[in-house]
């Protein structure tokens, strides 16, 4: 964390605006919850770094009791294992004779674990590591409804034992996403077909250790399904990275209710228009609005102030017949989808009690390769 000479001891209410805040008791507890999680089930966590970006936040995370981070792209392990992080699992695909180089050279300072669905994927990872007499462990992802990459459970076993014959290669197990059963509104009817998706990987993962191929992972499970995901046997660690920040989008859609909300913007109403209409200065350069748009926190128990669109550099709200909103007045706002807002931003403005205690630095954005 950054300690910002101008920055820190300023009450929030000072800030400038449109601002991304992090409510750093709010995060402690959510990230406690998420270690009390896994404890209870007795399995890991590997929280998602794509969603806040900053090595300080997964330093802290580690500190709690995380196993790693979990990455979107091999740039973002670089970044990293660079600041001290070394077991992430980079949960992509890795193509390309640069990025193959440059995930050679990551193993000699990290332990990643990288993703693969097709034998041409172990035949690129073997002949790279092989040309740098380095090894790299490897996850079979595999197709269990999500419809985007993965393997076919039937073609796993063939897989897995071409990765346990290859000298550079280590079999480390198997990893599968439920990201297409997040949104099921009934939660009894979510769980079970949450419960037969992942079944297909456990199946895998059986399948394997009755052959004599050792699975020592199988990583499963976002936000929007941990609750659920993590009390099926035969996983061993969650993905779960959101939980620590939280949003409308997990709340509304998935029903995730036992997290609070820690990641804020603040915005200013810089017009009033209409009675039932204020323009504030958060837009969609500030917020992300495609999967869930923004609350409004102040009016979270009554809705009498409600973001109705969001422009480039302007967001509209709808004012309620009881609602006093004036020029100048401040608004903070709980992100639609935290992982798109927080991307679009240079820093966090970390604070507790109102008062804000430093700046954290998004190193990882626009890391995309």
């Amino acid at each position: 964390m950054h300690l910002d000479a101008k920055l820190v001891g300023t009450p929030v209410a000072e800030l400038d605006t449109p601002v991304l805040c992090l409510e750093l008791d709010v995060f402690q507890r959510n990230v406690a919850h998420m270690i009390h999680v896994c404890r209870q089930q007795k399995i890991s966590w590997r929280p998602h770094a794509k969603c806040h970006k900053s090595t300080w936040i997964g330093q802290q995370l580690v500190a709690a009791g995380a196993i790693g981070l979990t990455c979107a792209k091999l740039s973002e392990a670089e970044v990293f294992a660079a600041a001290g992080i070394s077991d992430l699992l980079i949960a992509n695909l890795i193509v390309g004779s640069q990025k193959l180089r440059r995930l050679a050279k990551l193993t000699e300072v990290a332990r990643p674990i990288v993703c693969v669905d097709h034998v041409r994927h172990i035949e690129l990872l073997e002949q790279a590591m092989a040309m740098a007499g380095r090894t790299v462990r490897i996850l079979i992802e595999v197709e269990i409804g999500m419809k985007r990459v993965g393997a076919e459970p039937q073609r796993v076993p063939e897989l897995a034992r071409r990765i346990a014959d290859s000298p550079h290669l280590e079999f480390a197990g198997l990893m599968a996403y439920e990201g297409h059963l997040l949104t099921i509104h009934d939660l009894a009817t979510k769980e079970t077909a949450i419960r037969r998706s992942i079944g297909i990987a456990v199946e895998c993962r059986d399948r394997l250790q009755e052959e004599g191929i050792v699975c020592g992972i199988l990583s499963c499970a976002g936000t929007g399904s941990f609750p659920i995901t993590s009390r099926i046997d035969g996983i061993t660690e969650l993905q779960a990275g959101g939980a620590i920040f939280m949003d409308a989008f997990y709340r509304q859609h998935c029903q995730i209710d036992a997290l609070e909300f820690a990641l804020t913007v603040l915005a200013t109403v810089v017009g009033r228009p209409a009675k039932d209409r204020a323009i504030m200065d958060a837009g969609r350069k500030t917020l992300n609005s495609e999967i869930c748009l923004p609350w409004i926190a102040e009016s979270s128990h009554d809705g009498t102030l409600r973001v109705l669109s969001l422009s480039a550099e302007h967001g509209t709200v709808h004012v309620g017949r009881n609602a006093e909103l004036q020029i100048g007045d401040r608004l903070t706002l709980i992100p639609g989808y935290a992982d798109l807002t927080v991307c679009l931003h240079n820093q966090i403005v970390a604070v507790r009690n109102g008062i804000v205690e430093g700046v954290l630095p998004l190193e990882t954005r626009g890391h995309l390769t």
